[in-house]
């Protein structure tokens, strides 16, 4: 599974992690991904927004529109009881992930980089 793969299949917890923390906009959410994972991971607008509107059908967010004094207005986004529900659900599938794989790995020390 290449990276992006990884990238694909967490994208719903990553957004809903990053609204836990606080109500946010598009270009905001993309960059504190980047940000947060190091430059590691570069998600562009046209792969957020679909799976954004998926989120809002599914309940798990919501949006208002916010114009702070100065800038333009801008789309936010704030996460529902239904979404602190999914992410909870979605962290629990990822740790029991992760434990898999440390079982079938054992302990083989450092990580090599990837080139």
């Amino acid at each position: 599974m290449s990276t992006k793969s990884l990238t694909g299949a967490s994208i719903t917890a990553v957004i809903l992690s990053i609204l836990q923390n606080g109500d946010s906009y598009g270009y905001d959410i993309i960059s504190q991904v980047r940000e947060r994972s190091g430059s590691q991971i570069e998600w562009k607008a046209g792969s957020l927004y679909p799976v954004m509107h998926r989120m809002q059908t599914n309940g798990w967010i919501e949006d208002y529109w916010l114009e702070p004094e100065g800038e333009r207005r801008r789309r936010y986004y704030r996460i529902t009881e239904k979404g602190r529900t999914a992410l909870a659900q979605e962290r629990q599938k990822w740790m029991m992930f992760h434990n898999i794989l440390v079982g079938l790995w054992g302990d083989t020390g450092p990580v090599p980089e990837a080139s």
